[in-house]
């Protein structure tokens, strides 16, 4: 997205205090829509909303509930043409205080993907990309679009069938043999 739009989107975390919850909307540009396509590999986003609420989770922590919607140009994984795509989608995130992200080089992956460290400000614009991105379907195909087979054979060679691979071909070409 734009430079200026990021910067834009940022929530101190320490603005959210008290139970009142604070709504948002963001609706990028079409300069933001560009950039943002650009970055995501896209043919083209048409339109994009990201609505929802940061409230206070118990005593520290934050939580996020939103909905991303967007109407999007992705290319066919097959022929390059392009294939609208209506994405809608809830967003959940719940910012723990005094969560820190593991030190070492190798960590498991937590069952619960929504939990994140409290960090000084939430970046609304980070928390719509990795939605969008996550949310995009990952293998698109047009309508009419068919699987691609290839084959590469040296010049002179025979195409190998599907049945003298099969495990059991090279017995029942036998059996077959000695039943003659």
């Amino acid at each position: 997205m734009a430079a200026e739009e990021i910067r834009s989107n940022r929530i101190r975390t320490a603005e959210l205090t008290g139970n009142r919850k604070r709504s948002f909307k963001i609706r990028p540009g079409k300069p933001g829509l560009a950039a943002l396509a650009a970055e995501l590999g896209l043919q083209a986003i048409k339109d994009l909303t990201f609505k929802g609420d940061l409230m206070p989770a118990g005593r520290d922590d934050v939580a996020l509930e939103g909905q991303i919607e967007a109407d999007v140009v992705q290319s066919c994984v097959v022929t390059l043409a392009p294939v609208p795509a209506r994405i809608k989608a809830p967003v959940r995130r719940l910012y723990i205080s005094g969560m820190a992200y593991p030190e070492a080089d190798e960590a498991e992956m937590p069952e619960d993907d929504t939990r994140e460290p409290l960090p000084d400000a939430i970046d609304l614009d980070a928390v719509l990309i990795e939605a969008l991105a996550l949310a995009l379907p990952d293998y698109p195909r047009a309508a009419g679009a068919e699987t691609l087979v290839l084959e590469a054979l040296p010049p002179g060679a025979e195409p190998i069938e599907e049945e003298k691979v099969k495990p059991f071909a090279a017995l029942a070409a036998l059996k077959a043999k000695l039943e003659k």
